[in-house]
């Protein structure tokens, strides 16, 4: 008979569970660039490094990496012995934007009718409904995440992965207009009701109707946008609240005062 053996002890129980640590440099990239797109970090504004570390719980080395992907999405720019800011956005750097931008969408919209099914055409109707419906209720962020998914969704049914991959890479820079010159719309609603006659033209398949339907639709946004970029910040709130213009010493009424440069 074989001597008597004792099993063996378990093993202790480790003091500690493993750490499942997500991407925390995206994590602090999407907060910076809620932030920035939703005006709480405006234009020309500093990143302070240290302080968004201390208000986030984390050390400087996510932020730095983070500010560096957002320089490359065009939100901040670098500046030597300054840190990182959030960019200025001048009337001209719109205007590029917007000619690159509607020749895109006008080459993804025709192809957008010859390729994409009759449901997902029918289907983009519905979406303006809910455009008009919340515009006067949602966030500006939420309202221009609804109007860009609208573009976004006519890009992806072209069929052509190339474009589609081209205006994505245009997104965060035409939100970050979008919602610096969203709130300046009288009628939200009828704003979102903009979208209403590309969506039928697309519903019919009729080629020459969606290409003027979306260029009179974003040649207005260009228009609109680069008029209120040469505007004075003062002014431009101004305007946004409806009220008079203000004059050189802050009161309302008299001459606007000069348009400042734009770097």
């Amino acid at each position: 008979m074989p001597p008597f053996r004792a099993a063996a002890a378990p093993a202790p129980a480790p003091a500690f569970s493993s750490i499942q640590v997500p991407d925390l440099v995206g994590v602090v990239e999407a907060q910076l660039q809620q932030a920035i797109l939703s005006g709480r970090i405006a234009p020309g504004e500093r990143i302070v490094e240290a302080e968004l570390a201390r208000q986030m719980g984390v050390s400087r080395a996510p932020v730095r990496e983070a500010a560096r992907r957002l320089e490359s999405l065009g939100l901040l720019v670098s500046r030597p012995r300054h840190g990182f800011a959030v960019r200025t956005v001048s009337a001209r750097q719109v205007e590029d934007l917007y000619d690159v931008r509607i020749q895109l969408e006008l080459l993804g919209a025709g192809l957008a009718c010859a390729h994409a099914g009759d449901a997902e055409l029918a289907a983009l109707d519905a979406r303006v409904d809910d455009m008009v419906a919340r515009a006067e209720t949602l966030p500006t962020a939420e309202r221009v995440a609804l109007d860009l998914d609208f573009h976004f969704t006519i890009s992806e049914l072209s069929g052509n992965h190339y474009l589609h991959r081209l205006f994505d890479n245009m997104q965060t820079e035409v939100r970050m207009f979008l919602a610096l010159s969203e709130d300046s719309y009288g009628d939200l609603r009828a704003l979102a009701e903009t979208h209403r006659p590309i969506a039928h033209a697309l519903a019919r398949r009729d080629v020459d109707a969606v290409r003027d339907a979306l260029r009179f639709h974003l040649e207005d946004a260009k228009a609109h946008a680069c008029g209120l970029f040469t505007t004075p910040p003062r002014l431009r709130a101004a305007r946004s609240a409806n009220l008079p213009p203000l004059r050189e010493g802050g009161a309302p009424g008299g001459p606007a005062e000069p348009v400042p440069r734009v770097p």
